[in-house]
């Protein structure tokens, strides 16, 4: 900076140009040059036309951040999820992307891979980012900690399939999974099943989940209120819940083929078997292609999600299908409309420097809705009565 104060031409070709280099290519001052790029205050219409066209000669480009502490926004959306690469969250985000942008905002996304601390990270770049909203499938019940300073800091935040009950003022959207679960069981009874089998990442809760009326799974977490719903039909079937067939597999093909295989070999009596995830079915039907057993006519097989692999296999899959873009849309217009309450209540707070610093407090007792989904049991060719059942 020079002696008088002036900020010393850049070379072209430096760097972006500034407000300042805008101002001087007018000939007016940069606070002139700044209530016209910015859309704030007066400016007459001289001056105002010999700013734009300095900016467009200049290829001056605004910046979003000191924008949105003048609007009070930046017109964009965060989407955290667990794993982008997961078919129902890629279908998902898309539906969450196309709301957005046709309402006027851009996206920015963060994958977790089902990490604490990444999502730790997530949730601080969004805030650091001064987005308008945050759309989030949680990564465990632990991230109701992770995302209480935001929450009550004011950031509209929807949870996205997956609930928090620890945190009753945001909204979430969800799929009403163990009814769901419950109709994929009772299928598979009613063809005559008694030896129905369960792989879910959730099994290590059995314990805890056993005796859980069905209206305790929607608590939980997808995987958990898929096997509160397995179990509830059990027991409403006059089925004892074995404890040999409540099988654990993490998010994982393979490891879902391994467990498969090693519950054929110490239980080869099972005639039925229900998957809690698209990845798990997927892992359970190569299991079954590599036992040799014959489906559905040794073992009937129901998943979780209608992906489009499901009706290319042979047999076709008998699947729960879940309303994946609908969960998408319901989620970001849910946020836009909390977005848009926010900001018809005021905005433009300074940046603070971490979450629960420059918002607007919640109001006080405020409750966000849950909004619940129906998927539905759709019956193709991978379930039949059990082997030797008449008819």
């Amino acid at each position: 900076m020079s002696e008088r104060g002036e900020v010393p031409h850049k070379e072209r070709g430096s760097g972006p140009p500034s407000i300042v280099e805008v101002a001087r290519e007018a000939g007016v001052s940069t606070a002139t040059a700044g209530r016209v790029l910015g859309g704030y205050g007066q400016a007459s219409a001289a001056s105002r036309a010999k700013v734009e066209d300095a900016a467009r000669r200049l290829s001056y480009r605004p910046n979003g951040l000191a924008r949105s502490l003048i609007h009070g926004s930046t017109e964009t959306v965060g989407v955290i999820v667990t794993d982008v690469g997961n078919s129902f969250f890629a279908g998902a985000v898309r539906a969450i992307a196309d709301v957005v942008r046709a309402a006027g905002y851009e996206m920015l996304l963060a994958n977790t891979d089902a990490d604490p601390e990444a999502e730790r990270r997530a949730i601080q770049v969004m805030w650091e980012k001064r987005v308008d909203g945050l759309i989030i499938a949680p990564q465990s019940p632990d991230s109701a900690e992770r995302l209480r300073p935001v929450a009550d800091g004011g950031l509209p935040l929807v949870l996205l399939d997956r609930p928090l009950p620890a945190l009753p003022q945001v909204d979430q959207v969800t799929v009403n999974n163990t009814a769901c679960a419950r109709s994929a069981v009772n299928h598979l009874v009613r063809l005559g099943h008694r030896r129905i089998a369960v792989l879910s990442e959730a099994a290590e809760d059995f314990p805890r989940l056993r005796d859980a009326a069905p209206a305790e799974g929607d608590a939980e977490r997808p995987s958990a209120a898929r096997l509160v719903g397995h179990l509830a039909a059990l027991r409403r079937a006059g089925i004892d819940p074995d404890p040999g067939l409540i099988v654990h597999s993490p998010y994982d093909r393979d490891a879902a083929a391994r467990a498969v295989l090693r519950l054929l070999r110490r239980d080869p009596g099972v005639t039925a078997l229900f998957c809690t995830d698209n990845v798990l079915a997927s892992g359970a039907v190569a299991a079954l292609q590599r036992s040799g057993r014959g489906c559905p006519d040794e073992v009937s097989l129901v998943g979780f999600d209608d992906q489009e692999w499901t009706t290319l296999v042979r047999p076709r899959l008998t699947v729960v299908r879940q309303p994946t873009r609908e969960l998408g849309t319901t989620a970001a217009r849910r946020l836009l409309e909390r977005v848009a309450e926010r900001q018809g209540g005021g905005g433009g707070e300074a940046a603070g420097t971490g979450p629960g610093a420059g918002r607007t407090e919640a109001p006080a007792g405020s409750a966000g809705q849950r909004l619940v989904l129906r998927g539905r049991l759709v019956e193709r060719d991978s379930t039949g009565p059990p082997p030797g059942a008449a008819g």
